[in-house]
């Protein structure tokens, strides 16, 4: 063999030889990474398992995607509604979440609710408030009875319920709560009047509690959505609807599991630093 044949014989196996060597390398670090990130995932899922969330509306829409990725997530959900035993009863079926039914404008029937819950799965740890109804029209059209209809269960639900859960949270000194806003809380809606007050009374609820809650190991945060593929945004008429997806950047309605894993952050271990926030998952349709 020809000198230099010879050696680009012995080079290119020598390079061979280091390709396979890093290549090796790159494997067993891609393992271990993998495995590394299981055994993370597997302890996430153990911890979580101990751990109580209660989502009220949770049978349906936004509330029904976030109670099964908390499921999912390992942990033991229970799922409040208020009227509807039939879509409660396919939903528990559907997805083993029991379900509780009581009306969150109603304080004692939420402290009641919460006890009942606490007695048949354990102490609350997570709580998301996203419970909420519409009853819109003008100011010229509106009754007072539609304002404190919408008030009662968007705000008055979410305070009911946080003061249910609050001294539990304390004494153990660890929380997590999620209240639902909106998108129209924060930019407004025609002849929204009552809802936009409200979900915009829900972001300062928000940052309110979660000053009193941050040295106690409770986070407080909000998710504003945008408008969401769900029943009540289908409710909105057709010609209507296509001009608010026509505002949106993204060109499309949400889906109610990108609000569940916005949730998911939220309430995680890692999110401890997270408190008073109001995360927007509205596909750009409103940045400030």
């Amino acid at each position: 063999m020809h000198i230099l044949d010879r050696h680009s014989a012995l080079a290119g196996a020598a390079i061979c030889e280091r390709v396979q060597h890093k290549a090796a390398i790159s494997t067993a670090r891609a393992i271990a990474m993998y495995e590394m990130i299981c055994s993370r995932d597997n302890k996430i899922w153990e911890r979580n398992m101990s751990r109580v969330a209660i989502v009220t509306g949770g049978t349906r829409g936004i509330g029904e995607a976030i109670s099964v990725a908390l499921k999912k997530a390992g942990f033991a959900v229970a799922a409040n509604y208020a009227g509807n035993d039939e879509r409660a009863k396919a939903f528990t079926m559907a997805t083993s979440i029991a379900a509780y039914k009581w009306d969150v404008a109603d304080f004692h029937a939420c402290v009641a609710g919460v006890e009942k819950v606490t007695a048949e799965l354990g102490p609350i740890d997570v709580l998301v408030n996203n419970a909420g109804v519409t009853h819109d029209g003008t100011m010229r059209r509106m009754e007072r009875s539609g304002w404190d209809h919408v008030l009662d269960i968007n705000l008055g639900g979410c305070f009911n319920m946080c003061k249910a859960v609050w001294e539990s949270m304390l004494a153990r000194g660890f929380g997590r709560i999620v209240n639902i806003g909106s998108i129209n809380g924060q930019a407004g809606q025609y002849g929204q009047v009552n809802y936009a007050a409200a979900k915009s009374g829900i972001h300062g609820f928000t940052k309110a509690l979660a000053q009193e809650g941050a040295p106690k190991g409770i986070t407080v945060n909000a998710i504003a959505p945008g408008y969401i593929d769900t029943d009540m945004v289908a409710a909105v008429p057709h010609h209507v609807l296509e001009k608010i997806v026509a505002r949106s950047p993204v060109g499309r309605l949400g889906k109610a599991d990108e609000i569940a894993r916005g949730v998911l952050f939220l309430v995680c271990d890692d999110a401890g630093f997270v408190t008073g926030s109001t995360m927007s998952i509205n596909g750009g349709q409103h940045m400030y």
